[in-house]
């Protein structure tokens, strides 16, 4: 199957359906990942806080693609911000995962009342260029961290990961990403699946054949955006790349955009502190 990229203001190419493994149990994390490669997933995004990175890697080595086919994403926890922190938090990862080289480090929250993520930064722009990681980035920043990295730092953050589904599309966050040069990330794209059973969705479903959650991917994969959905269910998994024969007209698409009501399921990047293990 083939699934498009998105070429990163570095000229890093990501592939923009990628298979997610947040709050997948470690001793579950192999297979499942294991799985989504044999169905088509080439991009795979886990990060330290979720304990799962050794099984991320297992997989990797267990269906033998060559490195280069597969990009991997991780992220630094909360609790490793600073300069020093961060690279020791790096080399942890990178040895848990067994990767000599990272696609995409990202920094997982700011945690602005801790006030390390620009030291963090900096950590990550020395990983950038030493050829650690080939792309870095953030999740979850808002625009006022955003423009202190801009005016405090050099290398321009790659993608930004953020919540948005239909009904938080995070409109203020997307638009200040886009306008730095910066790609936007989806992450609980379905929004824990609250989207699923509204008539815009549904209705769309039913008149192009696929399912509700196809729908809402491909809502996203039209605006542009990376998306990396998350399933242990093989059907799901399977599904939930399978969003390239079908297209939303601009009526479908208009219709899911009324859907924002600001409802985050998620946790605030202004307040987000804990450690993360």
């Amino acid at each position: 199957m083939s699934v498009p990229v998105i070429t990163l203001n570095n000229g890093v190419q990501i592939p923009q359906v990628g298979y997610g493994v947040f709050q997948v149990p470690a001793e579950e994390t192999q297979r499942a990942v294991e799985a989504a490669l044999e169905v088509g997933y080439r991009h795979i995004d886990t990060a330290a806080g979720y304990d799962n990175e050794e099984g991320v890697g297992a997989a990797l080595r267990a269906v033998g693609l060559p490195r280069e086919d597969v990009f991997v994403t991780t992220k630094v926890r909360n609790k490793d911000h600073g300069f020093e922190e961060t690279l020791a938090a790096f080399d942890a990862s990178s040895t848990a995962l067994r990767l000599d080289v990272v696609d995409l480090y990202l920094i997982h929250w700011p945690v602005p009342s801790k006030d390390g993520y620009v030291q963090t930064w900096r950590a990550l722009e020395k990983l950038h260029a030493d050829g650690a990681a080939r792309s870095v980035g953030v999740s979850n920043f808002l625009p006022e961290h955003l423009e202190r990295l801009r005016t405090e730092t050099d290398v321009v953050p790659a993608v930004n990961q953020v919540e948005v589904h239909p009904g938080y599309q995070n409109r203020a966050v997307a638009d200040a990403s886009a306008a730095a040069g910066v790609a936007v990330e989806a992450y609980s794209p379905l929004g824990r699946g609250a989207a699923l059973t509204k008539p815009a969705v549904t209705g769309a479903a039913d008149e192009l054949g696929v399912t509700p959650a196809q729908v809402v991917l491909r809502w996203h994969v039209q605006h542009g955006r990376i998306v990396i959905p998350k399933s242990v269910t093989p059907e799901r998994v399977a599904a939930n790349i399978d969003l390239f024969g079908f297209e939303l007209d601009e009526d479908q698409m208009a219709a899911i955009d009324a859907l924002d009501a600001g409802e985050r399921t998620g946790g605030d990047p202004a307040t987000m502190d804990l450690p993360q293990g």
